[in-house]
């Protein structure tokens, strides 16, 4: 549970560790005996203004099995069943109706079982077990896929993926679909953003995620908008592209995965970087618009 939460753009901290039960300071032997009541838990620290709390609901209803009462795909065990630990009433309420619309959206043909429960004292678990998928990631990756946990998201929510595609269409322009869902590049100079010089924030055009600032565009000559570093190093992922004969390194966004260009090792200091984004791609929100539009506390950037 670690992996799906850290990736999202306004998570300060993932920690592991159990919640629940009744001893002070359990071990991870003592939690998988069930004899203390704890749940391995994550506990995730997150900027609500930049990721609000449904957000985090809807990712985690989507990497379980809420039907299951007795534990979680291999792991079986009142320690592995699940539930949403709410620390105020406003989240309570909240985790409430998001169970709700989930069982009323008929997604599955079992009742829905995961605890909506109260916060209790938090023990972090030993550091062997944090960020677990970064330390053994290949042991990770197969466990994840052989205990059942991908087939079963594919199964319930895979389907997303074509109507959203339908969705996605209707949403954006024609070179903008081109360009975030099939990668797409647009011309140069003759594009929205490439010569635009007002202050304000550059977001994803599909997901609306923050992704560029004004304090950090510069005039490459290029013929694209350019940037010396995303306004958050998390909110874009670096890949590497061997398409066209030749060796690059593509942005993406992280919460749409859509593609955005590349970035090159060009750039004017200090970061030596070039952002080479598309402008279709993005939507800029004027520095004077930002609170109007929900991304108030951005607007620090130009203070």
């Amino acid at each position: 549970m670690v992996a799906p939460f850290e990736r999202l753009a306004g998570v300060i901290s993932v920690v592991s560790g159990y919640m629940g039960g009744h001893k002070e300071h359990p071990t991870y032997e003592e939690v998988c005996s069930g004899d203390t009541g704890h749940c391995e838990v994550v506990q995730v620290c997150f900027e609500p203004g930049i990721l609000p709390y449904e957000k985090l609901l809807d990712v985690y209803w989507r990497q379980i099995d809420p039907t299951d009462e007795e534990g979680q795909f291999y792991d079986r065990g009142e320690s592995y069943r699940t539930a949403v630990f709410y620390h105020n009433e406003r989240q309570r309420q909240k985790a409430e109706i998001s169970k709700r619309e989930l069982i009323e959206s008929g997604r599955f043909d079992m009742p829905v079982v995961t605890r909506i429960l109260p916060a209790t004292a938090f023990y972090p678990a030993e550091e062997y077990h944090q960020h677990y998928y970064k330390k053994y990631p290949c042991h990770y990756a197969r466990y994840r896929m052989s205990s059942g946990r991908d087939a079963f998201a594919g199964q319930y929510w895979g389907k997303e993926k074509e109507t959203g595609k339908e969705r996605l269409k209707g949403k954006l322009t024609g070179l903008q679909y081109e360009v975030t869902r099939n990668n797409a590049t647009e011309p140069p100079f003759k594009n929205e953003y490439w010569d635009n010089k007002r202050e304000g924030i550059y977001v994803d055009v599909v997901s609306g995620e923050p992704l560029f600032s004004s304090k950090d565009k510069f005039d490459s000559g290029c013929g694209w908008p350019s940037f010396t570093r995303p306004v958050q190093e998390e909110s874009v992922i670096e890949k590497k592209d061997l398409s066209h004969g030749m060796v690059r390194t593509e942005v993406r966004s992280r919460e749409a995965d859509s593609h955005l260009g590349h970035v090159f090792s060009d750039g004017p200091a200090p970061s030596g970087l070039r952002y080479c984004i598309n402008s279709a791609a993005l939507r800029f929100i004027p520095k004077e618009d930002l609170e109007k539009e929900g991304y108030g506390n951005y607007r620090s950037i130009f203070d």
